[in-house]
């Protein structure tokens, strides 16, 4: 049985997540694995690789074939280093944190004195412009030939 180390795919149309699979090279793309051995997430920035080296070096040392973006994806880890003795630099960049949207919320909150005012968050509308563009008239004062001067009298 001819064994290959190949990708998975997973995820929606325009946002693909695949595993690193070892997998019988006579089964379908997203067939049956006889085991899954990393993720590979290309979408994020930076792309998230994470290989269980021990599982690779196994299957690299029993003979599975792995295909290039596989190779591409150990050379990153560092496990076809390892395999293969090459002496070329590995490396994967890490995750960074996630921000705390609520904490910046509460800064920018406590920068503004306290006070929230929607022009921060979205733009007035037209009304509200011409609200503000037009100054308040006084009241006016009953006319004599109306309602109101009838019933006064």
């Amino acid at each position: 049985m001819a064994v290959k180390i190949r990708l998975k795919r997973l995820g929606k149309i325009r946002s693909p997540h695949y595993r690193i699979v070892v997998m019988d090279s006579r089964v379908k793309r997203d067939g049956r694995a006889i085991e899954e051995i990393g993720l590979y997430h290309p979408k994020n920035d930076p792309s998230v690789i994470r290989v269980n080296s021990e599982r690779a070096q196994y299957w690299l040392g029993v003979g599975a074939q792995p295909t290039e973006a596989v190779i591409a994806i150990f050379k990153r880890s560092g496990d076809w280093q390892k395999f293969s003795g090459d002496t070329s630099p590995s490396g994967i960049d890490p995750q960074p944190e996630p921000k705390d949207k609520a904490a910046a919320f509460n800064k920018a909150l406590a920068e503004g004195d306290g006070a929230s005012s929607t022009e921060a968050i979205s733009k007035p509308t037209r009304k509200a412009k011409a609200a503000a563009a037009e100054p308040e008239a006084p009241a006016a004062e009953p006319v004599a030939g109306s309602d109101d001067a009838v019933e006064q009298a």
